[in-house]
C-alpha cells in the first residue's frame, strides 16, 4: 500500500492547541467496524459501551520533561528532544538545528547542562550528559514538557499536569499516551462500579511516534522501537475476561501495540515481563487480543492512522475521519476521542 492511501485534508483550525477545561468533556465518535456505523457521542458516554466483565487496559507511563533548548559550541541554536533515556548519563535524542552537530561536539543546554554528541544513526543522536546529577533529575529540574510539534505554542505550567494522565506512574515516556488524557478519577470510579476490570501495561512512548512516514510504499517504512512491560496480573485479568465472553478495550494505540506485540511473541498467548517492540501494524494485521480501541484522531500519513485503519478497516476510517472533519471534531493530542469496535465484535 502507498503512504498517500492514508492522507486526508485537515483544516488547521481543527488541530487542538489547548486541552478542554475538564478532561472528560471531550466528544467521542463511536465506530462499529462490522456495520460501518458512526455515532456522535460524548466521552462521558463511554460506560454505556461497556459491560460487567469487560476489561479496560491503560498505559501507566509517565511523561518526562524531555525538551531542552541550548546552543552548539559554535554558537548555533539547538533544540533537543530526548527520545529514550539509556542510563544515568546517556540518552537517544532528536536534535533540531540549522546545521547538524558534529560527532564529538558539545552542546550547552538550558545554560546549565553540557552534553557531548557521541553518535548518530539516521535522525537519532546518542548524547552523553556530563553532570553529577542523574539525567532523569536534570530533566525534571531543567526540562520542558515535550508538546508535539503540531501544538504551535510554548508549553505552560498547566501542560505539566494536563499532558499527563491522572494514572501516570512509570517514568519514561517522551510523549503522552493521549487517549488516556480523557479520563478523570470520576470516570475511573464509574467504570469500576459498573464491574469493568481495570488492567495496566507500561509502554514508554518515544519521539518516533511523531516521525512521518517518508517512503512511498508503507512496507519499506522502518518502525521505531519502544519499551513495554506487561504484568502477569494483567494477563490473568485478560484471560478471565476472554473466557467469560468479555471484551478487551485498549486505551490508546500504545496499549494495543504492547498487547499485540506480546501475543506475537507468545504465538497467540500474552507473555508477562519486559520487552521491546518495533511492531508496525498495517491493514491485513491479525489482531489476537484487543476487541475495542479508544483512541484520538491521528496525523495524516502516520503509522498511527495506518494502525487504526488496520483495526477498523480502511474505508471505515476514511468515512469516520471525513465525518469528524465535517462535524468539527478536535484533532490530535488535546483533541476528541474515537471508540472503535473491532471486526471480532458483533
Amino acid at each position: 500500500m502507498k503512504t498517500d492511501d492514508f492522507n486526508f485534508p485537515l483544516p488547521d483550525e481543527l488541530i487542538a492547541q489547548f486541552p478542554l477545561a475538564n478532561r472528560a468533556d471531550s466528544r467521542m465518535l463511536y465506530v462499529n467496524s462490522n456495520q460501518s456505523a458512526l455515532r456522535d457521542a460524548a466521552f462521558k458516554d463511554l460506560p454505556a459501551y461497556l459491560k460487567q466483565g469487560d476489561v479496560i487496559v491503560f498505559n501507566n507511563t509517565r511523561v518526562v520533561k524531555a525538551r531542552l533548548a541550548g546552543f552548539k559550541s559554535t554558537g548555533g541554536k539547538v533544540e533537543v528532544m530526548i527520545e529514550r533515556i539509556l542510563d544515568t548519563q546517556l540518552a537517544r535524542a532528536l536534535i533540531r538545528a540549522s546545521h547538524a552537530p558534529a560527532i564529538g561536539s558539545t552542546l550547552l543546554l538550558e545554560n546549565v547542562i553540557t552534553a557531548q554528541v557521541e553518535a548518530r544513526e539516521q535522525d537519532i543522536y546518542t548524547l552523553r550528559f556530563i553532570h553529577s546529577q542523574p539525567l532523569i533529575e536534570l530533566l525534571d529540574q531543567y526540562g520542558h514538557t515535550p508538546l508535539p510539534p503540531y501544538i504551535e505554542r510554548i508549553a505552560t505550567i498547566s501542560d505539566e499536569s494536563r499532558y499527563q494522565t491522572v494514572f501516570a506512574q512509570e517514568t519514561g515516556a517522551v510523549a503522552a499516551p493521549t487517549a488516556g488524557l480523557h479520563f478523570d478519577e470520576t470516570m475511573l470510579t464509574t467504570l469500576q462500579t459498573l464491574g469493568v476490570k481495570v488492567a495496566w501495561i507500561t509502554l514508554h512512548v518515544g519521539a518516533g511516534t511523531f516521525q512521518p512516514v517518508r517512503v512511498e510504499n508503507i512496507d519499506q517504512h522502518i518502525m521505531h522501537t519502544e519499551q513495554y512491560h506487561i504484568p502477569a496480573e494483567t494477563i490473568e485479568i485478560i484471560r478471565e475476561c476472554k473466557a467469560g465472553g468479555g471484551s478487551v478495550l485498549a486505551v490508546g494505540t500504545t496499549s494495543l501495540r504492547a498487547l499485540e506485540a506480546s501475543a506475537l511473541i507468545g504465538d497467540g498467548e500474552l507473555v508477562a515481563g519486559s520487552n521491546e517492540t518495533n511492531l508496525f501494524i498495517t491493514p491485513g494485521f491479525q489482531f489476537r487480543v484487543v476487541d475495542q480501541l479508544l483512541t484520538n484522531f491521528h496525523l495524516p500519513r502516520s503509522t498511527l492512522l495506518m494502525l487504526v485503519s488496520a483495526f477498523a478497516g480502511i474505508e471505515t476510517i476514511r468515512h469516520a475521519y471525513q465525518h469528524a472533519v465535517d462535524n468539527h471534531y478536535r484533532f490530535f493530542s488535546y483533541g476528541d476521542a474515537m471508540l472503535i469496535k473491532g471486526d471480532s465484535q458483533s
